[in-house]
Order: C-alpha cells, then structure tokens, then sequence
C-alpha cells in the first residue's frame, strides 16, 4: 500500500509540472485581439462570454468522446485547447474595456484561476472595494502559482479521467462542466476590467505605479 503510495507521488509531480508549463505558455503571451473599446462593453463582453463557453464545451465533447485508456490522452490536450480558447476571450473582454493595452500575465492567471484556485492567486491580484491591486510578480513566484494550480488541477483530473471509461456520461459531463468553467472566467474578467485597475511592483514601482 505505502509503496504505491509513493510511486503515484513522483507521477503525480509530473503531470503537475507539465500543467504548469502549459500554463505558462498561454499567459506569457497575450493573443491578439480584433474587439475594441465598446460604449456598451459588459453586454458585449457577455456575448463574447456566451460564445467562448458553447465553443469549448464542443471541444472538450469531442476529445471526451474516445472510450477506455485512450481517453487519458486527451486531458492534456484538452487543457491545453481550453486555454487558449480562454485567454483570447480574457484579451477579447479586455479590449471591450479599452484595457487590452495593460493586460498582462498576473491578470491572466487570475482571470483563469480565480474562480478555482482563489488561495493561489490572490497574492497576484488583490480586489479592494471597486479597485483591483496587480502585483507584477518575478519569474520564479509566477512559475510557482503555476505549479500549484498544476498540482491542484492534477488532482482533480484524476477523478474527471475516470469518467473516460464512461463515454457518453463523460463527454456530457466534460461539455457542462467546461462551459460553467468558461463563463466563471469570463465573469471574473468583467468584473475586473469594470473597476480600476492599479498595477504595482518591481516593473511598475520603477517609475510610478500603472492605473488605469
């Protein structure tokens, strides 16, 4: 008992590892963006909002939908795809705002983790009253609030893998799981490109700290 224990610990590390790599990937680079500044932009945020959940609830269907140990495969893929789908969507409801300029990678994270992961993220992004406090964190600290949500988001996946063997339960639950996933990260974005934003750290602190 004690020995696989262990040996699922290793494992687990590395799948946390990768989650966070892939993590890393998507909110170092913000993706390009064809929204701009809206007069009306928390209904036009939501459309964009109600868009990206039913895109990636197809997805994550379809990579669901392979039955027995080939459906393992395909969570990190899954993951990956998800991502990316939500990270144009973060940038997308940004440029509602006109805040797309300001974006960065502290603010990915916790418009992607916030509503998972609220502990982990928090020291990236403080909400005081109607303002949102960005600390521009090091390298190192964001390698590390990437690796935590990995280990978190790994062993979650665990119990989600099972429902593989499940095909057409698994899709369904896969498909209305990651809409609500979907729509939660948008909220958390509109809700913090609504108010202002203060951006302070090392990068920030070197002439005066951003707002905006």
């Amino acid at each position: 008992m004690s020995t696989k224990r262990f040996t699922r610990r290793p494992s687990n590390l590395r799948a946390s590892r990768r989650i966070a790599e892939a993590i890393l990937d998507y909110v170092g680079q913000i993706p390009a963006t064809r929204e701009y500044r809206q007069q009306n932009p928390e209904d036009h945020a939501r459309a964009i909002a109600r868009t990206a959940a039913r895109q990636a609830a197809v997805t994550a269907g379809s990579l669901t939908l392979p039955p027995g140990p080939l459906g393992w495969l395909t969570l990190l893929p899954e993951l990956r795809s998800l991502w990316k789908l939500q990270t144009q969507m973060v940038a997308d409801i940004a440029a509602c705002y006109g805040k797309i300029d300001g974006l960065n990678r502290e603010e990915m994270l916790y418009c992607l983790f916030r509503h998972t992961d609220p502990q982990i993220v928090r020291d990236l992004v403080a909400k005081i009253g109607k303002r949102h406090v960005v600390h521009l964190a090091s390298r190192p600290e964001t390698q590390s609030v990437a690796l935590k949500i990995g280990m978190h988001l790994s062993q979650r996946l665990i119990g989600r893998g099972i429902s593989r063997w499940i095909p057409v339960l698994g899709a369904i639950g896969a498909s209305a799981y990651v809409y609500y996933d979907t729509y939660q990260v948008a909220r958390t974005a509109i809700e913090l490109f609504t108010g202002v934003i203060d951006v302070q750290g090392d990068e920030a602190d070197s002439e005066t700290a951003a707002s905006r």
